[in-house]
């Protein structure tokens, strides 16, 4: 596939960087620095120049290619650069907006701007962090199969249940499959007599009720949180509190601007906003902060959300929640005692990288800065799994896959050696990264 990524920054080159290997990308962007130093890192075409432009577009190969992702950090520039590709050309268009505004709008009238998929990354990021508040000792959780089965991803204390027993002796789940294990650098996939050691990263795949009963035995998670505080009213603090009250929760949110305080008071019912600075340790202290189940720090700034975590660790809050929009600081956060960080950028090229794969591609999750991905595919009867049990067919595989659940006619089926997967079967497999354009031909 021939794709053009318009915009290179964080989230260009994050798709850039997933898509080199197996597919032929232009990257176009007017910031000669950017240019120059993407011209040296990755094996893609690299253009300077506006992508709004038509003659741009073609000089990076518009007629060739079968995807165009407009990814600048400008909303309206992506609906410009989706129109003008599809002036001229059938090909297919992505937009990544920050408003959902203009998500919604789009989605009222398909088609619009020239637009075939619109992602909005406020919205993607507010749903993530739902998602791990709603399991609270989990670092990523997913969902597939239309919520039939959740990928979750979490730390092994040493004094975990599990720690220091293999996976055949911790495999008493029903529905649950256990996929990989990071572990400080490295990544192991697992097998029966792979063993579990405290501080280890787990992968599992399965049903929403075994990985809750998981998390509840093993990862010794605290109860579904509850109290729920929101640090800024920046737009992903806002679609957040948006998307709790959506789920019935009622969230406190702090702002420090009147203006932005009185605004989003006023579109979100359910929410009691407060006016104040979050990093003011009284104010924190008098309101109870340090009572609540988990804390969302979604100021303007890397070092803020920083900040109002470590103090909200302080006070004695169950978990904490921070947004950073440089990836680099992810492992630092989370070092220095941050619960969980997450990148927007990175939810962002998550949802846009699955248009790359086959046709029967539904679902990406990157896992651990892509070092790993869980997939779910539609198999199709060319399908290498077709037919065959599982102990058989994976044996025609490449090192580094598990298939952790699949859905067949909105039923859970948890894989087995014995399974004998089927035509039209939803797999949902654990793929390392660097086998996983192979693994997405043969299934």
């Amino acid at each position: 596939m021939y794709v053009i990524i318009v915009g290179a920054g964080e989230v260009g080159r994050s798709i850039a960087a997933n898509l080199e290997d197996g597919h032929d990308v232009a990257v176009v962007d007017q910031d000669a620095d950017l240019v120059e130093e993407l011209t040296y890192s990755l094996d893609v075409l690299t253009i300077r120049g506006d992508g709004t432009d038509l003659e741009t577009l073609r000089e990076g190969g518009l007629e060739q290619a079968s995807l165009v992702i407009a990814c600048t950090d400008n909303d309206e520039t992506n609906a410009v650069v989706c129109g003008a590709a599809k002036a001229t050309s059938e090909v297919f268009t992505i937009a990544r907006v920050r408003r959902r505004t203009l998500l919604e709008t789009w989605q009222g009238s398909q088609g619009a701007f020239g637009v075939d998929f619109m992602v909005c990354t406020d919205l993607l990021t507010a749903q993530a962090i739902f998602r791990i508040s709603g399991l609270p000792s989990a670092h990523d959780v997913d969902t597939f199969a239309g919520g039939l089965v959740r990928m979750a991803e979490f730390d092994i204390a040493t004094d975990s249940p599990i720690a220091d027993r293999t996976v055949s002796e911790a495999d008493c789940y029903d529905s649950l499959t256990f996929a990989a294990i990071f572990r400080d650098d490295e990544m192991v996939v697992t097998r029966g007599d792979t063993v579990i050691r405290g501080g280890d990263r787990i992968v599992v795949i399965g049903s929403p009720e075994s990985i809750n009963e998981f998390a509840d035995e093993v990862a010794c998670t605290p109860d579904e949180a509850e109290e729920v505080v929101i640090v800024g009213a920046s737009e992903i603090g806002f679609q957040t509190a948006r998307e709790f009250e959506d789920h019935g929760f009622r969230p406190r949110l702090i702002e420090r601007d009147p203006e932005r305080a009185r605004e989003v008071a006023e579109a979100l019912p359910n929410t009691m906003v407060m006016e104040s600075d979050a990093t003011n340790s009284e104010f924190l202290a008098r309101e109870h902060v340090g009572e609540a189940d988990v804390v969302i720090a979604a100021l303007d700034s890397d070092e803020k959300n920083l900040l109002v975590s470590l103090l909200a660790d302080r006070l004695g809050v169950d978990r904490t929640v921070a947004i950073i929009e440089n990836p680099e600081y992810a492992d630092l956060f989370e070092t220095v005692g941050i619960d969980v960080a997450i990148n927007p950028r990175e939810e962002t090229a998550e949802e846009i990288v699955r248009f790359t794969r086959t046709d029967n591609t539904e679902k990406v999750a990157m896992l651990e800065h892509d070092r790993a991905e869980v997939i779910e595919i539609e198999v199709g009867e060319e399908s290498v799994l077709v037919g065959r049990n599982i102990a058989a067919a994976t044996n025609d595989l490449p090192d580094g896959v598990v298939i952790g659940a699949i859905s067949r006619g909105g039923e859970h089926i948890t894989p087995r050696g014995s399974t004998v997967v089927q035509p039209g079967d939803h797999v949902i497999v654990f793929v390392d990264a660097a086998a996983l354009d192979e693994v997405v031909e043969l299934i």
